[in-house]
């Protein structure tokens, strides 16, 4: 049973170095754009629904965190409300306009839109939209999924094939990394950790990129240090433009 841990502890490695070693020209343009919203004062919002919605509560008024993050997110969208039902939500058109009717996205800022398949109306509606505000878009996908499947959206794209930059998770096909002896299924999912140090690279190497050039970007410290208290100046900052905070 041990040899199990092992093994998804090297999936997760392999394919972050995979990401590291083939990947470089994405996380850089990602980490540009991202770099460029911040330095012209814009927002950084990041979308998912089912478990990827996960990945836009991961940058939101989070410890190590920039406060400059928009988690996009809607109850419908989530699993709480019912799992299944969340399933059909996101493959029904129209659902994204509903959903940014709620958040202002305007030219300049990037939107992160995450979603393993990319091939839901919901994540595909979000990259146009987007586009159609003036925002860099970026999507967090598994290429290797999106190019077992189809579309469900009516322009019969995938997300990947409309955003700006594509981050590719690295995941396989179906998500699972792990086979269960006796089992068909494979366990062990893949693309929400690998989402979390994709979206922590690009926040914190942008970060980095800006502070080399003399700009400092608000940061959360947690809540629970001693220094915690100095989250409150920053969220007073953003709350006009955050109203979530």
């Amino acid at each position: 049973m041990t040899a199990l841990r092992q093994t998804y502890r090297n999936n997760i490695v392999t394919i972050i170095d995979g990401i590291i070693a083939n990947q470089s020209a994405a996380l850089d343009a990602a980490r540009d754009a991202v770099a460029d919203a911040l330095r012209n004062d814009g927002l950084i919002h990041v979308a998912g629904s089912g478990h990827s919605h996960l990945l836009a509560e991961e940058v939101f008024y989070r410890a190590g965190g920039i406060a400059a993050a928009q988690a996009i997110l809607d109850e419908d969208l989530m699993l709480h409300r019912g799992a299944e039902r969340s399933t059909l939500i996101e493959r029904e058109p129209g659902q994204a306009a509903r959903v940014l009717s709620h958040y202002t996205v305007t030219p300049g800022d990037v939107v992160i839109i995450a979603s393993n398949s990319g091939r839901n109306a919901y994540p595909i509606e979000l990259a146009l939209l987007a586009k159609e505000a003036g925002a860099t878009t970026i999507a967090l996908t598994s290429l290797t999924h999106a190019q077992h499947i189809t579309s469900r959206h009516p322009s019969g794209k995938r997300l990947f094939e409309l955003t700006d930059v594509v981050l590719d998770n690295g995941g396989a096909y179906g998500d699972g990394s792990l086979a269960i002896p006796g089992l068909a299924a494979k366990m062990g999912p893949t693309s929400t950790i690998i989402g979390v140090y994709l979206l922590n690279t690009v926040m914190a190497e942008a970060v980095a990129l800006l502070a080399a050039e003399g700009i400092a970007v608000d940061i959360y410290q947690s809540a629970n240090t001693d220094q915690g208290d100095s989250a409150a100046a920053i969220m007073a900052r953003w709350r006009p433009r955050i109203p979530a905070l």
